[in-house]
């Protein structure tokens, strides 16, 4: 089955259309010079894409358009998306489509280890769609691929960016805990006040406390969070969830530049500078998170090997290894 091929996906307005917030979807306000990024086509950008497509894996990175799929891919990472390629539920700033997904494909996560190991990577990140139909959320798929990777590929650290589990956060803690990544990823996303119309389904306090949970099961693994700026958030608001999430128990942080995926997604209210990124940074690092990355292109799987590596988990550096971004 190829779960990259998927009918009925909706993205842009046939996506929220549905959602009971309206979306203030009209254009973004004027893109800096400084935000726009040069697409890579070098070779092993190409590699990578072939190498995905005879797997039938989806990344993140394709489905959600990142703007690092250029540089990542020519570096030979990849941010794996299991569970395939359509979400139950409806966020208007994210690109990834909105359907009634297939089932689970059982061979995905020996796929998945076997383009691990072709690449030689010794750091992955594996995340999901939303899968509001399963009793566990997905959590199983998860620790398939966890054990599938670790039976391959021994030396490889796993980093796992999960979805929220609403409904069936214990189930799915259990499930993780039993086969746990080297480091746990969620994210926070946006500030409380702009939950109904950024994150419909989702809730601020209980993302927070999955967190926590699992940190409770696990804990001795690192826990993981990110923010986007620029769909209306204060910079106050912004403290404000660093400091609840360092209150929850979390590691490690990822602040970026929220960018409009295509008309009908939530528009960009504001552009943060690079400066006021660098002076976030700080205040993180204050509040006493063990590794901090901000800046207008960070994701919450971008240099996550080298974020990793700031907290203490072991990781071999793959060619073309990252530096830091703060």
């Amino acid at each position: 089955m190829n779960s990259h091929v998927s009918t009925g996906a909706q993205r842009g307005d046939a996506k929220t259309a549905w959602i009971p917030i309206k979306v203030e979807a009209g254009p973004s306000v004027s893109k800096p010079e400084w935000i726009r990024v040069r697409v890579s086509q070098s070779e092993r950008f190409r590699e990578v894409k072939r190498m995905l497509r005879e797997a039938e894996l989806n990344t993140v990175c394709e489905e959600a358009s990142c703007p690092n799929i250029g540089e990542c891919f020519g570096k030979g990472t990849a941010t794996f998306m299991v569970l395939g390629s359509l979400c139950t539920r409806r966020c208007p700033f994210c690109d990834v489509a909105h359907g009634r997904p297939m089932p689970p494909d059982p061979l995905e996560p020996q796929h998945l280890a076997d383009t691990v190991s072709r690449l030689r990577l010794k750091y992955v990140v594996i995340t999901s769609v939303d899968r509001d139909d399963l009793r566990d959320g997905g959590a199983a798929h998860f620790a398939a691929c966890i054990r599938a990777i670790r039976q391959q590929s021994p030396d490889t650290r796993i980093e796992v960016l999960t979805p929220d589990f609403r409904g069936r956060a214990t189930i799915a803690l259990d499930i993780l805990a039993a086969d746990p990544p080297d480091v746990m990823n969620h994210n926070i996303e946006t500030v409380p006040r702009m939950y109904k119309q950024a994150r419909p389904g989702a809730d601020y306090r209980h993302s927070l406390q999955l967190l926590r949970s699992f940190k409770a099961r696990c804990p001795d693994v690192p826990t993981k969070s990110g923010l986007m700026l620029g769909l209306g958030e204060t910079d106050a608001e912004v403290l404000d969830v660093l400091r609840d999430m360092r209150l929850h128990g979390i590691d490690m942080v990822t602040v970026g530049q929220y960018l409009q995926p295509r008309p009908g997604n939530l528009r960009v209210e504001r552009y943060v500078e690079p400066a006021q990124f660098e002076a976030l940074a700080g205040q993180a690092r204050a509040l006493g998170f063990s590794s901090v990355a901000c800046g207008p292109f960070v994701r919450s799987s971008y240099h996550a090997d080298v974020q990793a590596h700031a907290v203490g988990v072991a990781a071999c550096e793959h060619a073309g290894a990252t530096e830091e971004v703060n």
